[in-house]
């Protein structure tokens, strides 16, 4: 699903911005399958399992779920915009951040915005189309960063970019592990049902449903 919507990002006409925190709770949605079938099973607590039961599962998934919220508590202010070029995205950025704040300057693609208490700088990644504004320093403003996010939203709602031909790839990535899925699950369906309705009835007892 993850490699299916960047292809479907890529392939639109629209640039799309999203905060860090949405960026980096989506791919850890993403990775949660791998974590599973990886490190869940490299190290998995055979103590725990024989005390807990089927119980483990669903406390193995909120240790992780609780990883990345902290991660994401953690994380500084941060603003991805994908589906534009950095040559692109600049001037437009330069002319909102003049109306933000007359006091903003520029160093490279560093970008200090006293006004609004946010330091920047540009971070760009031509092969994903994909640009990052991440913040420079501790000293940040989080109502700066909101306004910024709010303003900057509203000039790419009025942009319209040429579509990425990666998005095609992406796309086709993500058909094909959609497929290797079904047809893994074609081979033994009463297997995948037992152990998905497990778990399902674990957490059903721990939450005293």
């Amino acid at each position: 699903m993850y490699f299916l919507l960047l292809g479907a990002i890529n392939l639109s006409r629209r640039p799309l911005l999203v905060s860090g925190g949405h960026d980096i709770a989506a791919l850890a949605l993403a990775l949660s399958g791998l974590v599973i079938v990886g490190p869940m099973e490299l190290f998995f607590p055979l103590e725990a399992a024989i005390h807990f039961g089927s119980y483990v599962w669903p406390l193995l998934l909120a240790l992780y779920a609780m990883s990345v919220v902290l991660l994401l508590l953690l994380l500084r202010p941060r603003l991805v915009i994908y589906n534009i070029t950095g040559d692109k995205l600049r001037p437009m950025l330069a002319d909102l951040v003049n109306q933000l704040d007359t006091d903003a300057r520029w160093a490279g693609d560093s970008l200090s915005l006293p006004g609004l208490g946010v330091q920047l700088y540009l971070d760009n990644s031509p092969a994903l189309r994909c640009v990052s504004l991440i913040s420079a320093g501790g000293n940040q403003s989080h109502s700066g960063w909101q306004r910024l996010e709010t303003a900057l939203d509203l000039a790419l709602a009025r942009e319209e970019v040429a579509r990425n031909p990666r998005g095609v790839s992406l796309l086709s990535a993500g058909i094909l592990i959609a497929l290797i899925m079904i047809l893994a699950i074609s081979r033994n369906p009463q297997a995948v049902a037992c152990s998905l309705l497990n778990v399902v009835e674990a957490t059903l007892r721990m939450v005293g449903l």
